[in-house]
């Protein structure tokens, strides 16, 4: 596999530097997923982190009750309807998550060199000696000069936050361990992480499974993250258990890729997922720090070979508690970009941040930027070569009004789906330009009572670089027999004025079905 992926366009001229960033309707084609918490659930702040450029919403049942993440969720949902920006839900899945446990709340202070033990008794209290924690069978998985990690929420890399423990002996069901490091751990509930170790409990645990048909099924939920995915068995079960669950057999599953097992595993997890999230928190820690950009760059190459979402995590840290992000994290969102990654998901940043509207308008202007000289050209020919001949039908339209709107220099791309696999296809081939998706509704029945289905996968574009959704009027046939789509194709391109990407004498590539063919026509704009 190529590792050699430059995607950068040559030469970057200094005086395109210094022009001042212009902000349009679209703020970047790279997508923002927001994890709503503490500091981001007022209707105020999640109406300005729409504004900002947000269109997932990530809720995390690591911590908070099913009421709490309800509250804020119906908070989201007002926020959407008065700033008229769509949002899709995704729901963050516990995992087997190592949890120390701190009933009291007190900070625990732990000093280098010190020993600590960690105990599945969660009888005791924890202090600066003991660590109660959440699953027994840690003296069984690990051994003697094993690495274990203990932080809030997740690692911080600070080193004053996050504890890294180095396994002494095994004492029955206990671990004691030697500090390496000095750090104050704060508030009741820290994650704890044994480097490269298997840990011998369910991908998906009881609790998430209850949550999922509880809270999800009711709040139809788009996207599942799988935390801790190991195996593509794991997405299987899981896909097994939506299709039970009537409105979500539509979730996508996005695979969270956090250990080395996932990585072990992941073509064929990628082959069974919608979607992966690279955990770089986690990830961070397992694999050696040199070797971290190497699994970025090959896993997302093979997410984009593929055509599916990949969302990376943890990249400005720093700006949980600054207002600016650090130059080396500023570089990081970039080059993420340039590397191929759909969306940024921001974890800390936005759950118990200081800034999360500065947070994402930041992001998104730096995404904003990289795309700009991202190499467009290198990578449509990588794309084409890797998906070899002969291609398939949609395939072939979909990177045939990419190179049309790129060649005639067309401000959008607008394109008619139903299921939204031609839309994330034309994706695929990460045109320059915004790709406008319009979902047309299909109708279902089960003989009792008619339904209209598109919202799912209107909202399910937004995870997906480029895809900007727009839910058709279901009155309007999409797959027309006259040639003509015109009174939906008109919404579409009132909506692109509106939104400022369309002047008068654009041009805009339209693809769509006709009948049983596709089609793909350049059109003119007039006035």
């Amino acid at each position: 596999m190529h590792s050699s992926h430059l995607l950068l366009e040559e030469p970057i001229r200094m005086a395109s530097i210094l022009e001042p960033s212009k902000s349009s309707f679209f703020p970047a084609l790279t997508k923002i997923v927001g994890t709503l918490g503490p500091k981001s659930r007022s209707v105020e702040t999640l109406s300005g982190c729409l504004k900002s450029g947000m269109s997932v919403a990530r809720f995390d049942f690591s911590w908070g009750d099913a009421e709490y993440h309800q509250e804020t969720l119906d908070n989201l949902k007002i926020a959407v309807k008065s700033t008229k920006k769509l949002c899709a839900v995704m729901l963050d899945t516990v995992g087997p998550e190592l949890q120390v446990i701190n009933k009291s709340e007190k900070a625990i202070t732990l000093k280098a060199d010190g020993l600590v033990t960690l105990t599945p008794n969660q009888d005791q209290e924890a202090s600066s000696e003991v660590l109660p924690i959440n699953f027994d069978g840690l003296a069984k998985a690990v051994k003697k000069g094993d690495t274990i990690f203990v932080g809030q929420y997740l690692f911080t890399g600070s080193e004053t936050t996050s504890v890294w423990l180095e396994v002494d002996e095994i004492k029955g069901d206990d671990v004691i361990c030697l500090s390496r490091n000095a750090a104050t751990l704060a508030g009741a509930l820290f994650t704890l992480h044994a480097s490269q170790v298997h840990i011998d409990l369910p991908t998906l645990t009881e609790k998430d499974k209850e949550v999922i048909s509880t809270w999800g099924v009711q709040n139809k939920i788009d996207f599942l993250s799988l935390s801790y995915c190991r195996h593509a068995e794991d997405v299987r079960q899981t896909r097994e258990m939506l299709k039970k669950l009537g409105d979500l057999s539509q979730t996508q599953i996005f695979a969270k890729i956090e250990n080395v097992e996932g990585l072990t595993h992941f073509d064929e997890i990628l082959q069974e997922a919608d979607g992966i999230i690279l955990s770089r928190g986690n990830l961070g820690i397992d694999l050696p720090p040199e070797k971290v950009f190497l699994f970025q760059k090959a896993a997302l190459y093979k997410c984009n070979m593929a055509g599916k979402p990949a969302v990376l995590t943890r990249v400005v840290d720093s700006m949980t508690d600054n207002l600016r992000p650090t130059r080396a994290e500023a570089t990081d969102v970039a080059n993420a970009v340039l590397d191929g990654s759909d969306a940024i998901l921001l974890g800390a940043e936005t759950l118990r941040g200081l800034y999360p509207v500065e947070t994402i308008s930041i992001v998104g202007k730096i995404c904003a930027e990289a795309e700009k000289v991202f190499n467009q050209d290198l990578y449509f020919k990588k794309t084409v070569k890797y998906v070899g001949e002969p291609m398939s039908h949609l395939e072939s339209i979909a990177s045939s009004a990419v190179r049309a709107a790129i060649k005639v220099k067309a401000s959008v791309i607008i394109c008619f789906t139903s299921s939204g696999r031609a839309a994330r296809l034309i994706a695929k081939y990460r045109p320059t330009m915004p790709v406008i998706s319009v979902v047309i509704p299909r109708v279902k029945t089960n003989q009792l009572k008619w339904s209209f289905s598109g919202a799912f996968e209107a909202r399910q574009s937004l995870i997906v670089r480029g895809l900007f959704p727009m839910l058709a009027d279901p009155r309007h046939p999409a797959e027309s027999t006259s040639a003509t789509n015109e009174s939906v194709l008109k919404v579409a391109l009132d909506h692109g004025k509106q939104a400022g990407v369309i002047k008068s004498h654009d041009r805009v590539v339209v693809c769509q079905k006709v009948g049983d063919a596709s089609v793909v026509k350049i059109i003119e704009l007039e006035d």
